[in-house]
């Protein structure tokens, strides 16, 4: 196929995946670099709201996809405070008709798998592990970018170049060298048990959401509900770059202490054998998320708090807009790259502000303490499950 028609996509992760599985829909030949030497499980769980999940369903995965995933009844809402559940949103098949496409929690490893195995079957998409960006140049043609495998070097030419490489970005530091990840304070402990070790209440499908002083507990199946993952949210100083260090329970469980935390979560707390552990990052809006015909996507251009449940979420949607944008652009897919691009980057903006902001005020909500965390209770019982649901529509309801 014409270097006219190839996009590189630095990073395979599921903006990555997601991007050459839009792209290649699009009539584009892919090649993915990705500097791992294979795909492993990164994180555990993560919800996939309709806004995302639609885009997965119209790139052919629900097949792969909806044996694994769960699809949660309600999410439920408790108050360390007042000990209890104080709202239960109604979720299930019925909101996933409403909104058109379904509502998903599911191992991150299952959605990676199930991207990278359409990926391989793609014959359009050349998935090359062990494989890392290291540079790029501009020219009349496109872009040479260079590749490194080991010690040895190799030049691709390309119509346009997507970094997808997460919130320690290569092919940013390339474009951004002052932009630089910022420590939010915040640690997340991740961990997951077998759901046959807790009692029957605790394993329902549905989403739990504990929130407590300066803290807060996110339960959810897994696995098609043979695990429950377990995420809890606390302050910290330690900030060491990754997703997976080890974390010390007697650290976790001393921040859930009997006196502030009611039995139930703790019980969840103490029933996780192993903890894993990753500093929170965000990243500073850069302004434009593209040079030329080179763009950022996902995590690379926003990350973000995982508090709206969206990370994985606005990576998707970047996948989607970014291949209608690029296979818009007029001409031979060469001299319209750029502007495709930058309306793709303008598109996306206000968008992913919006839910960073979002996700990050209601971070400060869950954390509350004394008075406020008692008015933020009385609040959510006065509003109502469905004035709740509906405050989310904007991010639910969202179509390429």
């Amino acid at each position: 196929m014409a270097a006219a028609r190839t996009i590189i996509v630095a990073g395979a992760g599921i903006g990555g995946l997601t991007a050459a599985l839009s792209l290649a829909a699009k009539g584009f030949r892919i090649i993915v670099l990705e500097k791992a030497e294979r795909l492993e499980e990164a994180g555990a769980g993560l919800q996939v709201s309709p806004n995302a999940s639609r885009v997965l369903v119209d790139l052919g995965l629900r097949p792969r996809l909806a044996p694994r995933a769960v699809t949660p009844e309600a999410i439920s809402i408790v108050s360390a405070r007042a000990g209890g559940e104080i709202a239960r949103l109604p979720l299930g098949e019925a909101a996933g008709l409403r909104a058109g496409a379904p509502y998903w929690v599911m191992h991150r490893a299952d959605l990676q798998g199930a991207l990278q195995a359409a990926v391989n079957d793609h014959p359009d998409i050349d998935l090359r592990l062990g494989c890392q960006f290291e540079d790029a140049t501009s020219h009349a043609k496109g872009l040479t970018v260079v590749q490194r495998r080991g010690n040895a070097r190799q030049q691709e030419l390309a119509v346009a170049l997507v970094g997808a490489d997460g919130i320690w970005s290569a092919v940013r530091n390339h474009l951004f060298p002052e932009v630089q990840p910022q420590f939010s304070g915040l640690i997340a402990w991740r961990g997951t048990l077998d759901a046959t070790t807790l009692p029957r209440e605790y394993t329902a499908a549905r989403v739990q959401l504990w929130m407590g002083p300066d803290a807060h507990l996110v339960a959810y199946p897994i696995s098609a509900a043979r695990q429950i993952n377990v995420v809890a949210i606390v302050p910290g100083t330690w900030n060491r770059p990754g997703w997976s260090a080890p974390g010390d329970a007697n650290e976790l469980k001393n921040a859930f202490a009997s006196q502030r935390w009611p039995a139930t979560a703790r019980m969840l707390i103490g029933a996780v054998d192993e903890w894993r552990r990753w500093a929170l990052f965000t990243l500073p809006d850069i302004g434009e998320w593209t040079d030329g015909a080179i763009a950022l996507l996902g995590d690379a251009a926003h990350a973000m708090l995982p508090f709206a449940a969206q990370g994985a979420g606005m990576a998707i949607e970047d996948a989607a807009v970014l291949a209608k944008c690029l296979s818009e652009a007029p001409g031979d897919h060469t001299t319209g790259v750029p502007a495709a691009l930058k309306r793709y980057g303008r598109q996306r903006r206000g968008r992913v502000l919006r839910v960073q902001r979002a996700a990050r005020r209601q971070g400060r909500i869950y954390h509350l303490t004394g008075p406020l965390a008692l008015a933020r209770d009385v609040a959510i019982k006065a509003m109502g499950p469905e004035r709740m649901l509906a405050r989310q529509d904007w991010i639910y309801d969202w179509r390429v």
